[in-house]
């Protein structure tokens, strides 16, 4: 009688284990240079209905932070698992790879567990690719040739503003003019954007009954600012605010370091000022880029949906790092250690999890990404990983967490200029070896435009100690070296 009741009892148990834990799919789309300037992260500016709605349907991490404020650096560590003190990566000429043949990247770790894992657009630092991670859309690493600009062909714009004066000259040479933005004719179907979008429309077409991780990298809203005519058309420029402590060139702001701020910007108005009217405008180029950045993503989820692919698809939405837009006079994320330059939105959307619908007010990490994914499709994580998984934050959002976030920068791709901590209510900064050229203390709670340095207020002494001691600790990773 005992033997009647085996085959049964091992199928249901088989049964029950595949059914509690589900091969799902990832869906995993990354935009490029894009600050928390969306309608579900509170922007009143913003027209992002897509992201919107998907934060709606997931977790909205509300202090997300990238390791490294430029692409390279930012977009390694969140693909390895590991901070940029590891990965040796702090620019954007670094291929990984160089020093780590026997790393399995994000993509990769799903590609060996039977996954179709497939790239679409920009995932890895433009030029640095990595074949090993994928088994449809990969290429071989070219580099990046030193200077190199995205350039938009001449078929894809019908308008291009260019700003700089003729005395100029000069610098249009030298930076293909840095301060354009650029409409497209139609839906801009020229641009490798909307090109990102149709291949990860096919891909997913090909792949409906085969686990996937597909990976979609949008370039945009990356300078120069590109969109579609009629995305422009949503906003009257002349209503455009300017942020409270605009300024016409990077400037360092009084009880401020020296060393906070670039002295030259490096993607937008370069070498030279910004005035009110061109600001408004460059930053209304921003919103209309992000919008159509926005509708190209809606056009991949919602052929999601049209397949029946969303009850048992994971989807993760990221930024590489946030982005300036006049504030202290700085048009870039490179360099800063501000909110702006190292906050990022980050959307996970995972079937059935409790916390879908909410946002988590925690302080998380890009590095803490890749253990979140293997942990949600329970896959074995590789040694060495650094981040932490956020799957009890899915659960519930708003437990409590304690974990600050560190970025870090280099000037000269080498040495340490500056490192900042964020924990719950705080951001601490210290530039040069163990402070020397200065350190920012910011009360985010009171002042989250980080208009106030409080570094010097007797009163938080305690506060920037223990900050302090914190944040050598992590600078101790790069060995002791900053500049």
């Amino acid at each position: 009688m005992k033997a009647r009741w085996i085959v049964p009892l091992i199928f249901a148990f088989v049964s029950f284990v595949a059914t509690a834990a589900p091969k799902y799919n990832v869906l995993f789309i990354i935009a490029d240079d894009l600050r928390t300037e969306l309608g579900c992260y509170g922007s009143p500016l913003a027209k992002t209905p897509n992201l919107d709605a998907l934060a709606a349907a997931g977790v909205r991490f509300d202090r997300a932070y990238c390791q490294y404020p430029l692409c390279n650096p930012s977009r390694v560590s969140m693909l390895t698992g590991r901070h940029p003190s590891t990965t040796g990566v702090i620019g954007n000429r670094t291929d990984f790879r160089t020093n780590h043949l026997d790393w399995v990247t994000l993509p990769q770790l799903f590609k060996q567990n039977g996954y179709a894992s497939i790239r679409t657009g920009k995932i890895f630092h433009g030029g640095i690719d990595d074949a090993e991670s994928w088994t449809e859309g990969g290429d071989p690493s070219r580099g990046v040739a030193p200077g190199a600009m995205q350039r938009p062909a001449a078929d894809e714009l019908i308008f291009v503003q260019n700003v700089l004066s003729p005395e100029d000259a000069e610098e249009r040479r030298r930076y293909g003019g840095s301060d354009r933005w650029i409409a497209l004719e139609g839906d801009g179907e020229s641009h490798g954007d909307y090109r990102t979008a149709s291949r990860a429309i096919e891909y997913l077409r090909r792949h409906t009954n085969a686990p996937f991780f597909l990976a979609c990298g949008f370039v945009k809203p990356h300078s120069p600012p590109t969109a579609p005519k009629r995305f422009y058309d949503l906003w009257d420029v002349n209503k455009i605010p300017l942020p409270p402590n605009f300024a016409p060139r990077p400037t360092v702001p009084e009880g401020f370091p020296r060393a906070s701020i670039r002295p030259r910007n490096a993607d937008l108005f370069i070498g030279r000022d910004a005035s009110e009217t061109e600001a408004r405008e460059m930053i209304r180029a921003y919103l209309a880029s992000s919008a159509w950045m926005d509708w190209n993503v809606g056009r991949v989820l919602s052929e999601l949906d049209r397949l029946g692919l969303r009850e048992n698809t994971i989807i993760v939405f990221w930024g590489d790092h946030g982005y300036q837009l006049g504030e202290r006079g700085k048009w870039s994320k490179a360099g800063s250690l501000f909110d702006q330059g190292t906050r990022t939105p980050l959307i996970v959307v995972a079937p059935k999890v409790k916390g879908n619908g909410l946002s988590s007010p925690r302080i998380v990490q890009a590095v803490d990404i890749y253990p979140t994914l293997a942990e949600l499709c329970g896959l074995k994580m590789p040694k060495g990983l650094e981040g932490r998984s956020l799957v009890p934050l899915l659960k519930q959002p708003d437990q409590k967490w304690n974990r600050p976030a560190f970025t870090v920068w280099s000037e000269n791709g080498s040495t340490l200029h500056g490192v900042t901590i964020r924990n719950e209510r705080y951001r601490y900064a210290e530039f040069g070896l163990n402070g020397a050229n200065g350190a920012m203390l910011f009360d985010e709670l009171v002042d989250p435009d980080e208009l106030k340095n409080l570094a010097d207020d007797p009163r938080l002494a305690k506060v920037k100690a223990d900050l302090s001691v914190q944040l050598r600790s992590y600078a101790a990773r790069y060995q002791g070296s900053a500049k």
